[in-house]
């Protein structure tokens, strides 16, 4: 019982501590980094109960520490991308779980057909770069996709080749290649609309997930 007050306790100060107002809308929000402290609060509670430990409380306040840290670690990370993808065309978020999305159109990334990166690209390529290297606890994912336009299993291979070229852009600059996983979805997960050329043009796209780490030690 003991325990379980000091684990409610932590997360409601937590929850508390995290909260931000939102200048545009009013409304209250929780930051990534409190989100982060509350899953490890949480995650270490759920490891020492389950392996039958004495501690719950102390663990959770640990978890708690792990978890604000890697959400701090994601929060610089997000800011300093943001800043450098800016007028890039390059959209970037957080995902629920906390990890990071850049979505790159195709129109800046390739040429119609082809695997070869656009040069003008390559200064963007070469700032995330250099932040992958500078945030170097995450594992990334390289995803290529495509519109419907022509032959699947055509569209499939070229994802997949420009997914690999990207990846080994970013190992060129210095980026570890074990960090980095790749994978073509062709035609197959479009987000928008594939019957207008707006549709089609969002469609074709590389997208770059910087996971969050379990830990930043």
């Amino acid at each position: 019982m003991k325990n379980q007050l000091m684990i409610a306790t932590l997360a409601s100060g937590l929850a508390l501590a995290g909260c931000t107002t939102d200048p545009a809308t009013g409304q209250q929000r929780i930051n990534k980094t409190a989100i982060g402290a509350l899953a490890g609060a949480a995650g270490g509670a759920a490891i020492s109960k389950a392996t039958g430990g004495d501690h719950t409380g102390r663990d959770a306040a640990i978890g708690a520490a792990l978890g604000g840290a890697v959400g701090l670690y994601m929060d610089r990370q997000e800011k300093q991308l943001q800043q450098q993808m800016a007028g890039t065309n390059v959209e970037v978020k957080r995902d629920q779980q906390g990890n990071i999305d850049l979505v790159m159109p195709g129109n800046i990334t390739f040429a119609t057909n082809s695997t070869a990166i656009n040069p003008s690209f390559f200064n963007t390529l070469n700032k995330l770069a250099a932040t992958m290297v500078e945030y170097n606890k995450n594992t990334v994912i390289v995803m290529g996709f495509t519109d419907n336009v022509g032959n699947a299993s055509y569209n499939q291979d070229l994802s997949q080749r420009r997914a690999e070229s990207v990846k080994s852009y970013l190992v060129s600059r210095g980026v570890d290649s074990n960090r980095i996983m790749t994978y073509g979805f062709g035609e197959t997960r479009p987000i928008a609309n594939n019957d207008t050329e707006a549709g089609r043009a969002k469609n074709r796209r590389v997208e770059i997930k910087i996971n969050a780490p379990q830990s930043v030690n």
